[in-house]
């Protein structure tokens, strides 16, 4: 499906490529997320995953890898914190800060569920061949690196 809009080419072109691009992102995200979703929502479990792999951090960091704003990740921490997965703990070394920990209970749930979503990211990205996964990732880092207009 592309764009109705009626623009110049090069408006039609980047419009049509846009919405392929987040059509797809938004089909593979869905496809993944409901084969290893846990109950988790996709940012909650984007929490986790951080916090499984770089250990705790403060919500600001958090935000910042996820490009999530500060309102979304505390809503999203508060939530992980009522379901005992995470906690959060007040820095010692500087106490202006506190920090997001996961629990026993969450740093479980992130081991288990973590190798399934390699495991459906990789069924998923095998439609493509190894080249056409290293182009797919050249091209998006140009888009997502942007540019300061």
């Amino acid at each position: 499906m592309g764009t109705h809009f009626k623009g110049d080419k090069t408006e039609i072109r980047a419009l049509d490529a846009y919405i392929k691009l987040i059509r797809a992102a938004e089909s593979v995200l869905s496809r993944v997320h409901h084969q290893t979703g846990e109950g988790l929502t996709v940012t909650q479990f984007g929490v986790m995953e951080a916090l499984h792999h770089l250990g705790p951090m403060h919500q600001r960091k958090i935000g910042l890898k996820l490009l999530k704003s500060g309102g979304n990740v505390t809503m999203v921490i508060d939530n992980l914190e009522r379901r005992e997965l995470v906690e959060r703990r007040r820095d010692k070394k500087d106490r202006r800060f506190v920090n997001v920990h996961l629990t026993p209970a969450g740093a479980k749930l992130i081991s288990k569920v973590f190798p399934q979503r390699v495991a459906s990211v990789k069924k998923e990205m095998c439609r493509l061949t190894a080249a056409e996964q290293e182009e797919l990732g050249r091209l998006c880092r140009i888009l997502g690196v942007g540019s300061e207009s």
